[in-house]
């Protein structure tokens, strides 16, 4: 059970509060056109995003995570190099739509933060697309299971996901309909429990 701010025990009523903090969080971001004001592809950038997010649940929002962790088989890095591989990710180029996956991926592979790093780097995808293209991802086209699976193995192979996202891509940029399916959880991750972060 992750220690939170608002005292909560049960990690299914822990889930559901998440749930609807971040989204009305995300809302707010996304009307202020806070969002607009980051540069994107940053590390800063992320941050920002996920304090916003997570910041009335979690002390440890919008920061480096301390812990080891690991979903199923896969363990992110380590925390000993967690700094310097963040910092090398944040210079990777991003002027093409396979320069922002592989940014993506890296990033995923670092998994910065100890809670809530899918939907906060979903975002921040969507940040790089928009400024650097001109385009954002339709989520409503993502297949959860492929997107899961290509997740999963794109650490090693990045083709998979960037199949998945590229045929989802969309020079809708403002529509916050297709944003706020990208942060949707249950949508991602329902009844995906081997996805679960656990500490090492």
């Amino acid at each position: 059970m992750i220690e939170n701010k608002l005292g909560i025990k049960d990690s299914a009523e822990l889930a559901r509060q998440e749930e609807r903090i971040s989204k009305q969080a995300a809302v707010q971001m996304y009307d202020s056109g806070f969002l607009d004001s980051l540069p994107a592809g940053s590390f800063e950038s992320l941050a920002a995003i996920h304090k916003r997010l997570f910041g009335e649940i979690y002390d440890f929002a919008g920061k480096l995570r301390t812990l080891n962790i690991a979903k199923g088989n896969f363990r992110f890095a380590s925390v000993i190099y967690l700094e310097a591989a963040v910092e090398n990710i944040e210079k990777m180029p991003q002027s093409t739509f396979d320069d922002i996956v592989e940014k993506y991926v890296e990033m995923n592979a670092a998994h910065p933060f100890r809670e809530g790093n899918g939907r906060a780097m979903r975002i921040w995808l969507d940040c790089m697309l928009k400024s650097e293209l001109k385009k954002a991802v339709d989520w409503s086209r993502v297949d959860k299971d492929e997107y899961l699976i290509a997740m999963e193995r794109s650490p090693v192979k990045d083709t998979e996901i960037k199949t998945v996202i590229g045929n989802a891509l969309t020079e809708n940029t403002d529509d916050r309909e297709l944003y706020m399916k990208g942060i949707d959880n249950s949508y991602f991750y329902e009844g995906y429990s081997v996805y679960k972060t656990k500490e090492l």
